[in-house]
């Protein structure tokens, strides 16, 4: 457009151009591709400054990964870490379990067992203050009673859960 507007001006001011109309014609073409190169100026001008807007917002969008990959890559470390902790734990206690097991007669164990996966991992549940810790029911003085009067080597069962009743001091017997 610079080129053509160049070049028209030359054309105007060399003389070449001779027919009053001719002349006018083409001032009136100079002006309009000045003005539309005014134009297109502006809109460059308006798109460099969106896309300085852009970068920016791409220089604070990339920091914030940056930083948030930071927090992920520490917290899967963490993650990682309480997850080794835990799978010793698991081991510890799995020894310890056997060692236990190994004590406890075997039809014991499979009642425990088979209550422990009926309920969500809970095979026994303690008596404390008359209440079983299983299911938090107290139990009915009858229930109560026959717990009292059971050897202390005698199973007893929750009559609402089913749970195998561990006695203590604190059960309220």
């Amino acid at each position: 457009m610079r080129q053509r507007a160049a070049r028209d001006q030359k054309r105007l001011d060399s003389g070449a151009v001779t027919s009053p109309k001719d002349l006018e014609n083409l001032q009136h073409e100079i002006a309009s591709l000045a003005r539309r190169q005014s134009d297109l100026e502006d809109v460059v001008l308006e798109v460099m400054e969106r896309r300085e807007a852009a970068q920016e917002r791409a220089t604070e969008l990339t920091g914030r990964v940056e930083s948030l990959q930071a927090k992920i890559i520490d917290a899967t470390a963490r993650r990682d870490a309480a997850a080794e902790e835990i799978d010793k734990e698991i081991a510890t206690i799995t020894k310890e379990r056997e060692v236990i097991a190994g004590t406890i007669p075997a039809d014991l164990l499979k009642l425990y067992d088979k209550l422990r996966e009926q309920q969500g991992g809970v095979g026994a549940a303690r008596l404390y203050q008359r209440r079983c810790d299983g299911c938090r029911q107290e139990l009915a003085i009858t229930e109560l009673n026959e717990v009292r009067s059971a050897a202390p080597d005698t199973v007893v069962r929750c009559e609402n859960c089913r749970r195998i009743l561990v006695r203590t001091p604190e059960s309220g017997l």
